[in-house]
């Protein structure tokens, strides 16, 4: 009688189990495969994930794929891949024909496409502007489920891929605009900061975002007079907060920004539209009447720029002056310091990964995350981003609609 009743109340026990535990059950699947493939992209040097990350997910019993020499270009050589227990290939069509979640930085390009394989899980920048009704229509037909950085959020509801490389680009556009200006054939010998018994120079930075805000933290750094321009105010007074310092900051007001721009030495374009192309708010007149021997970084550029005299420029050939003022306008600065920018990006990409196959792949996981969720824009061959949609005319549908009906 006291046998059965023991194994009565091990039953109930194991059946009154709280209910949040049985709903955070992962179908882990070891027999998934993470591919790593090189970046074609023009001048993109960076790899999305790293060797440490690649021996955390090798450790957790999975697979990882790596092209060789995919890592080389951000001085991951492809022994330090294979210690932490990668398997390196020589093509990117093995990568692809093996993997089951591909993992990279630049968009797909055409050919890469055609080596996708059917419900593959593609995880990548996108850069919509420069997409085509094409490519989404060819990717579509490959019924993967994609996902893009632009679009992926935290549990904070924040952006945080786009953070990581506008933290880098703020950064590294004042260090490059101190490189130029001290250069005598592109500025005029200056140092950006400061120094006793010497005006400091003068650092404008027109939008007051993650790329504003560490390009004013840099500056301040470094001790240059930074005065801020945007038209969000709610961002300037965080600004000023952030950076614990009262600095100049202002509406963008056309006479009050050509007075800035007239005594400026460096000048930092770091407006963002979530929407189309960035507002030219520096015309091409008031370049015309900056210092000789100034410096322009246009971090927007990849928006189109905020300067009227700009135009894309890349790593091999990054700068032109108009009006003596030199211009650096690559769009993907971050490229600039690729070893900084990999881990920038793996230390969220890594951890997201390898969440992914705990989950048993995407698909379970973007039921519970809704962060991650907002980052698909295409779900096995539907397309689910508005904004894709109304640009390029192509009918769309609400991933929250298809995930609501797997419930």
């Amino acid at each position: 009688m006291e046998e059965n009743q023991s194994k009565y109340f091990n039953i109930s026990r194991s059946g009154l189990m709280p209910k949040e535990e049985m709903l955070d059950v992962r179908t882990k699947s070891s027999s998934l495969v993470v591919g790593i493939p090189k970046e074609i992209c023009f001048y993109e040097n960076r790899v999305a994930i790293v060797p440490e990350a690649v021996n955390m997910l090798v450790e957790n019993g999975y697979r990882v794929v790596i092209e060789e020499n995919a890592g080389l270009g951000a001085c991951f050589t492809d022994t330090e891949y294979a210690e932490a227990g990668g398997e390196i290939v020589g093509t990117a069509k093995e990568v692809f024909q093996q993997a089951d979640i591909i993992a990279k930085v630049s968009p797909l390009s055409m050919p890469e496409i055609e080596f996708v394989k059917k419900g593959q899980t593609i995880i990548s920048a996108l850069h919509i502007s420069a997409q085509t009704p094409e490519y989404f229509r060819k990717l579509s037909e490959k019924k993967v489920i994609a996902l893009a950085f632009e679009f992926i959020r935290d549990s904070f509801n924040s952006f945080p891929l786009v953070r990581a490389v506008s933290e880098i680009a703020g950064n590294t556009s004042i260090l490059l605009a101190a490189q130029y200006l001290a250069d005598t054939s592109y500025g005029k010998g200056n140092m950006l900061g400061g120094f006793s018994g010497i005006t400091p120079t003068e650092v404008v930075i027109i939008g007051s975002g993650t790329v504003g805000e560490f390009a004013a933290r840099a500056a301040l750094g470094l001790g240059a007079m930074v005065k801020v321009f945007d038209n969000n105010l709610f961002k300037l007074r965080r600004l000023q907060t952030s950076v614990n310092s009262r600095i100049f900051t202002s509406v963008i007001q056309p006479k009050v920004l050509l007075k800035s721009l007239r005594t400026a030495h460096v000048v930092i374009g770091a407006l963002r539209n979530h929407k189309g192309r960035t507002p030219i708010v520096v015309t091409e007149d008031m370049v015309r009447q900056m210092k000789k021997g100034a410096v322009i970084i246009d971090v927007s550029i990849d928006q189109g720029g905020c300067f009227e005299t700009s135009r894309v420029t890349s790593h091999a050939n990054p700068t032109f002056q108009a009006y003596g003022v030199t211009h650096y306008c690559v769009p993907n600065i971050a490229a600039r310091v690729p070893h900084t920018a990999s881990y920038a990006l793996c230390n969220y990409l890594g951890h997201t990964v390898l969440e992914i196959c705990e989950y048993g792949g995407v698909e379970n996981m973007i039921k519970q995350d809704n962060g991650l969720r907002k980052g698909v824009y295409l779900y096995k061959g539907a397309l689910t981003n508005q904004v894709i949609g109304e640009m390029y005319n192509i009918p769309y549908q609400d991933i929250d609609l298809i995930t609501s009906s797997w419930l």
